[in-house]
């Protein structure tokens, strides 16, 4: 009853009625604007929940569309061009999941999560399909009729410049496997210019090895080092590494991307934005290393030397965009000082 005596003194007042404001207490005016404060909190709090529950309605729906699609994709019969826009329709259901997270149930955020990861195993394996089951092997070259020199994995080992692997070895077009090292330990290894330029190039099982690549490679795959120092000139298309320990990189490229590695250091220049995947104690820092003829290489490669997105990396295993990743870190600046040579 105090609380409508309040508002109906109130009301008089408001009204110019004879019961002067003046004259109410002022506990009960206090009481008063706190009925109306609760009054507007639980108003907001509706629309909230209405916006709320719109957001959700939206995600599932947009999410169930994507998603078919790319399952449909994937049932088809494999190809390149399929598998791609699979591809690509999946990376847009990551970055719908990651911008829903705020509003998710933690029921659906874990299912939507799962289902990512079903849909990037069957990605995976029909991409495996249409590959050969040793895509980056060093095959010999069948001797020809004109007596072709061969190529096998002792060139590679000896650090002999190889000649591009035939698109019938590889088993796809304009493949130029052929140009790296493998099984070595405590070496110091270098490449050319003339040795690398738009090759693919693959490191791979060395350990307590230091690798100069200087020059501009197509591609470039580090895979099963430990305790290495690798330094990259300038590559035309992608970095991929897999499965390392304690290494340190230095490449600029147009994608990097970084699987089940650990304890690295990255100095980086990318025009994209990296990847990190499996990975714990992945550290990065600017691209500062240099050699001579890597402006040439630059320019040839095509990367615009302006933009560098070394900071900016996305972590596959960490979608909560307010909490930074654990699993990768920006190397502090009285670390970067590195004696390249």
């Amino acid at each position: 009853m105090e609380g409508v005596d309040c508002s109906m003194a109130l009301a008089d007042a408001a009204a110019g009625s004879p019961r002067d404001l003046s004259l109410v207490p002022e506990r009960l005016q206090r009481r008063e604007q706190e009925r109306q404060i609760e009054v507007e909190r639980r108003k907001q709090k509706r629309q909230d929940q209405e916006v709320e529950e719109e957001k959700s309605g939206f995600f599932a729906a947009a999410f169930a569309r994507e998603r078919a699609a790319v399952e449909e994709l994937l049932r088809g019969e494999a190809s390149a061009e399929r598998l791609e826009e699979a591809a690509n329709r999946l990376q847009g259901l990551r970055k719908l999941l990651n911008d829903s997270v705020l509003f998710l149930a933690a029921y659906d955020l874990r299912q939507g999560q799962a289902a990512l990861a079903q849909l990037q195993a069957v990605l995976t394996e029909r991409r495996q399909e249409l590959q050969p089951k040793k895509r980056f092997a060093f095959k010999a070259r069948k001797k020809d009729a004109a007596g072709a020199a061969q190529v096998d994995a002792a060139s590679v080992a000896s650090a002999a410049p190889s000649p591009p692997v035939t698109k019938e070895e590889e088993g796809t077009p304009g493949a130029s496997w052929g140009c790296g090292f493998s099984n070595l330990e405590s070496q110091d290894l270098e490449k050319r210019a003339e040795e690398l330029h738009q090759r693919d190039v693959l490191l791979s099982d060395l350990t307590n090895c230091t690798v100069k690549l200087c020059g501009n490679p197509n591609t470039l795959r580090l895979a099963k080092a430990r305790g290495c120092k690798v330094l990259c000139g300038p590559v035309t298309t992608s970095v991929f590494l897999e499965d390392c320990r304690d290494c340190v990189l230095a490449v600029a490229c147009q994608q990097l991307r970084v699987h089940t590695t650990k304890d690295t250091r990255v100095f980086l220049q990318v025009t994209s934005r990296a990847i990190v995947e499996d990975c714990s104690g992945i550290q990065f820092a600017p691209y500062t290393w240099s050699y001579p003829g890597i402006d040439k290489d630059f320019q040839d490669s095509g990367l615009d030397r302006s933009k560098n997105n070394w900071d900016q990396v996305d972590d596959f295993n960490w979608l909560a965009r307010n909490v930074a990743s654990p699993n990768w870190s920006i190397l502090p600046e009285e670390e970067r000082d590195i004696q390249w040579d």
